[in-house]
């Protein structure tokens, strides 16, 4: 048995193997950190003006838009009990969780030349702020977060369907609730409709968990949920923290130039994120359970819009509750954020199936975001319209890809049927047309369009240079790039432009052009996703990456709900082949609290575990509990720490700790993605008066 002195002096950052499993990004719409942190950089205060190439577009777009339905505008009033007086809802931690009045500019005038129409519409719909009665005995709290907040009467209190991203926002929904409709009546069950972090992250802003402990507040979910909670995004949590910068667009100022909406809501609230497991796990595929008193129909719909998802019919109200399967958009089939490519036919039959086994008898159908539809016309009309959406891009996508239309070619070729298409509901407010036909792609054939060209290609800084050199070098690709531009030929002219800036990463006047470019791109686009991206990489570009705490939701109930197993998965991803190699050890795991027995192996630069076993010869066993190993996790206290007062015990060579730990990487979330985006020390130091602004624009 080796001491806790021995251990102490011979393994002094050992902890560290075990303090690396703390980022990740839970969601559609990411999860929130514990408290948001301020991210710190600059932008220019207003983008570009629009060329006249793209107010070009954008009218010609608006030409094809069917502006003579209406009904969402009616369906998006009705019911409206009170507005939320306060525009700004402050975090625990002292800055503004939620920022309403700045999306106020999108109400002041009925066209923006930097927006498109579409687009400009859901926004403005989204500026709804306040509590909605749904029909009598169902309310809404909408326009507080990126989803809303559901509240059902049960027979002694009210049921939560979905609880927001942020304790504050969903602490301020229900003050606002119980002002107008409470009865003064408790929270008496929380359903989570799937594992996407907007729709359970504020869960401790309404509910005490001593009273789910007791028994008091059962907490329900769909199968599989907390796997999914934390292993969906977590394997790729840094990158997935990084590439939200550009979908969510995070730096962006909300205004005509910059951000103005992310489709399913305004923006993710920047508030205080927390999990509270469930208690109760729907898991038939249709599963009859009463919750407080009212008869409830669970349809679970595993790989849909999420990996752990379910409807909810309410039969005593003819209510259909279609959690996010069924919104006033095209999802994601592919999120640019990157998560599992989803299932659009799968999807589409859920939806074929919630028809015919509720929507036929359903007077009302709401959901986690956008507004309900009333009347059963009206919703069998949308659920047809979904699912037709859904079959229609998985069957036509792949129909065109076994002509030979590759992924590559995809986003130019598949399109919408014109019947869908002038359905408000099936618009690409989240998941784009382009962006989800090249997901469906991948999912069946994966990324190599079949030309051995791109099988094994050069990486862009290796190949740019020759491009450039045979284009005869940087000053006729500027003079050509600036022509395109001016000719409002973007696409060409990035195609170019961009060679240049990734052979020449230091060319601050080709970044300049090419962030032009990317800006009229962005202006014409009908989604927020595209639309932020091409900003946001316009922005990188002129002012490099943000500095200062990133986004991060690796808070204490997020490390409670990794598995040990998801954990030391995680692990091996943290771990630096290169720095392994040559090394070989074998490590029991022996968690005592909860009955857990691992091995852990080192071999061939390749960490691996498996559950329930022991090696007879193993060179290490460490015995530590589950909840004390949460807290190294966490980084709430070290392993050193632990074992030199006995909380954790070591057996054979210590070494293999301080060998595990000497591979561990901390990954950077502002790494590069466009090129010669590093910033120097001077700018980072100037990023800082900016903080205050930055405050305004934080979202998932």
């Amino acid at each position: 048995m080796t001491t806790r002195r021995e251990f102490v002096q011979a393994l002094p950052s050992a902890g560290a193997a075990f303090a690396v499993a703390g980022s990740v990004v839970l969601d559609e719409s990411p999860a929130r950190a514990q408290t948001a942190a301020p991210l710190k950089g600059h932008f220019h205060p207003q983008g570009k003006a629009p060329s006249k190439y793209t107010i070009e577009i954008l009218r010609k777009a608006k030409a094809t838009l069917p502006f003579g339905d209406t009904r969402d505008l009616d369906e998006n009033r009705r019911g409206l009990i009170a507005r939320m007086p306060d525009m700004k809802i402050m975090a625990d931690a002292g800055h503004v969780a939620w920022d309403m009045e700045s999306f106020q500019f999108l109400d002041q005038q009925d066209e923006f030349d930097s927006i498109h129409p579409s687009l400009h519409r859901i926004s403005r719909l989204n500026n709804n702020y306040g509590l909605y009665e749904v029909i009598p005995g169902i309310y809404q709290i909408r326009g507080f977060d990126l989803a809303q907040i559901t509240f059902v009467r049960g027979r002694t209190g009210w049921i939560v369907f979905d609880v927001a991203v942020s304790g504050e926002i969903t602490r301020a929904a229900w003050k606002l609730f119980q002002q107008h409709r409470g009865e003064g009546l408790p929270i008496t069950a929380v359903v989570y409709s799937h594992n996407h972090g907007d729709h359970w992250g504020g869960i401790r802003g309404i509910v005490d968990e001593a009273d789910v402990r007791a028994g008091k507040v059962p907490i329900l979910a769909p199968r599989d949920f907390m796997r999914h909670t934390v292993e969906e995004n977590v394997y790729a949590g840094n990158v997935m923290n990084r590439r939200l910068f550009y979908q969510y667009g995070l730096l962006l100022p909300t205004a005509p130039h910059g951000y103005v909406g992310q489709g399913l809501g305004q923006r993710v609230s920047a508030g205080a994120s927390g999990l509270i497991p469930p208690t109760r796990i729907v898991e038939r595929d249709i599963e009859d359970i009463e919750v407080d008193g009212v008869p409830m129909v669970f349809q679970n719909t595993p790989n849909t819009e999420a990996p752990s998802e379910m409807n909810t019919w309410i039969p005593g109200m003819k209510a259909l509750w279609m959690a996010e399967n069924v919104n006033a958009t095209l999802h994601n089939i592919y999120t640019l954020r990157g998560a599992p490519v989803r299932d659009p036919l799968r999807w589409s039959k859920y939806i074929a199936e919630a028809l015919y086994r509720f929507g036929v008898q359903a007077d009302v159908m709401f959901a986690s975001h956008h507004w309900p539809r009333w009347g059963n016309d009206r919703i069998q009309e949308v659920l047809r319209g979904q699912r037709d959406l859904y079959a229609n891009m998985n069957n036509q996508v792949l129909h065109l890809a076994n002509q030979g239309v590759t992924i590559n070619q995809i986003h130019n070729v598949y399109t919408v049927p014109k019947g869908l298409q002038d359905k408000w509901y099936c618009r690409g407010y989240h998941g784009s047309p382009e962006h989800n036909s090249r997901g469906v792609v991948q999912r069946f054939l994966g990324f190599w369009d079949c030309n051995p060209t791109s099988l094994i290609p050069l990486s862009p800084s290796e190949s740019a240079p020759l491009y450039v050199e045979m284009m005869g070098g940087a000053a006729p690709i500027m003079a050509r790039g600036r022509q395109l531009h001016d000719e409002g030929q973007y696409k060409l002219a990035s195609e170019i432009v961009d060679k240049l800036v990734q052979a020449e990463p230091q060319n601050q006047p080709a970044k300049e052009l090419l962030a032009d470019i990317f800006e009229q791109l962005g202006y014409q686009q009908e989604n927020p996703g595209l639309r932020n991206s091409f900003l946001a990489a316009a922005y990188e570009l002129r002012s490099g990456i943000p500095q200062g705490e990133a986004p991060s939701s690796s808070g204490p109930d997020v490390i409670r709900a990794m598995t040990t197993e998801l954990f030391l998965n995680f692990l091996g991803i943290r771990m630096d082949a290169r720095k392994a190699e040559g090394l070989r050890f074998t490590m029991n795991l022996v968690t005592p609290d909860n009955g857990e027995r691992f091995i852990v192996e080192l071999d061939n630069a390749t960490l691996t575990n498996i559950q329930g076993y022991q090696a007879e010869k193993a060179d290490l066993t460490l015995t530590i509990n589950r909840s004390d190993l949460e807290r190294v996790m966490a980084g709430a206290k070290t392993l050193e720490a632990q074992i030199a007062d006995g909380t954790a015990k070591v057996q054979g060579d210590i070494g293999v700790l301080q060998r595990l730990a000497a591979t561990m990487v901390v990954f950077d979330p502002r790494f590069e993605i466009m090129p010669g985006t590093k910033r120097p020390a001077a700018a980072v130091a100037q990023a800082d008066a900016y903080q205050a602004i930055l405050r305004q624009t934080i979202s998932e």
